[in-house]
């Protein structure tokens, strides 16, 4: 019983996926026509077009009786295009800070309570090994993480604080929530984010956000290696990460905003 309440379940969405492959491709229909082109009962699709009007997937026409994609189709469809714009827009700008430091440089996007790796170029003189390609840290944990929390509305942060534990990676004390607050705080202040031994001993990084077109923050570039190197000022890791973060930014059509500004050259690394 389970098995065939399965299968009729798949063969549902496999058909209302099917109408609205068709509707794509016909820009409006009725009910009538997608009926015929789909070789389904008139009956079984009024009701899949009503199931999908309710839904958000399908909307009225612009002729009586007709019917068209739904504007959520075109929110999914504008969030997976901008997953895989950014990664495109960030891949040269990562190449070229990773030929400059050897360093490892990570391309991170927010999934729940997560960052997870969508891009990395592995460091020629030591390889992080605590974020892989499609791995993950929880956002209180690592620059680039953090980087992501922080450019979040702060209500935000308080409802993360609340639903986690706070643990630092190597068994270390877990982090207090006064002290995270205050840290994301100081990364929207300073624009970019410091990682000192949280994730890795003797490993740090450092972190910068980039924003979609709406000024929203879309994803974090991140740069992690021996400590000393990567704090030390005359390296210029730091320029390199805020400024290469502002250039993916420009590419996907943000003109910049107060979150954004981040003097290259001013601050101290903490």
């Amino acid at each position: 019983m389970a098995r065939s309440s399965a299968d009729n379940t798949l063969q549902t969405l496999a058909k209302a996926a099917a109408l609205l492959d068709l509707l794509s491709a016909r820009r409006e229909a009725t009910a009538a026509e997608l009926a015929e082109d789909l070789d389904e009962p008139r009956s079984s699709v009024y009701r899949m077009l009503s199931t999908l009007q309710q839904l958000g997937f399908v909307d009225p026409g612009s002729r009586r009786g007709t019917h068209r994609l739904g504007l959520k189709l075109l929110r999914l469809g504008t969030a997976v295009q901008a997953r895989l714009d950014v990664r495109e827009i960030a891949l040269p700008v990562m190449e070229r800070i990773h030929d400059e430091t050897d360093d490892t440089i990570f391309l991170c996007l927010r999934r729940g309570d997560e960052a997870v790796c969508i891009e990395r170029f592995d460091g020629r003189q030591v390889n992080t090994l605590a974020l892989q390609l499609g791995g993950s840290l929880p956002l209180h944990l690592g620059a680039a993480p953090r980087t992501l929390l922080a450019y979040e509305p702060r209500e935000n942060w308080h409802e993360y604080v609340a639903g986690s534990d706070l643990e630092q990676g190597g068994g270390g004390p877990a982090l207090t929530a006064a002290w995270l607050i205050a840290e994301l705080e100081q990364i929207r202040s300073d624009g970019y984010a410091t990682s000192d031994q949280d994730v890795t001993p003797g490993i740090a990084a450092l972190g910068a956000p980039v924003f979609d077109g709406r000024g929203r923050i879309c994803a974090a570039l991140s740069a992690s290696g021996v400590r000393d190197m990567i704090l030390d000022e005359q390296k210029g890791v730091r320029d390199l990460i805020v400024t290469g973060a502002r250039e993916i930014s420009a590419g996907l059509g943000h003109e910049g905003s107060e979150a954004a500004s981040a003097s290259s050259s001013g601050g101290s690394v903490r």
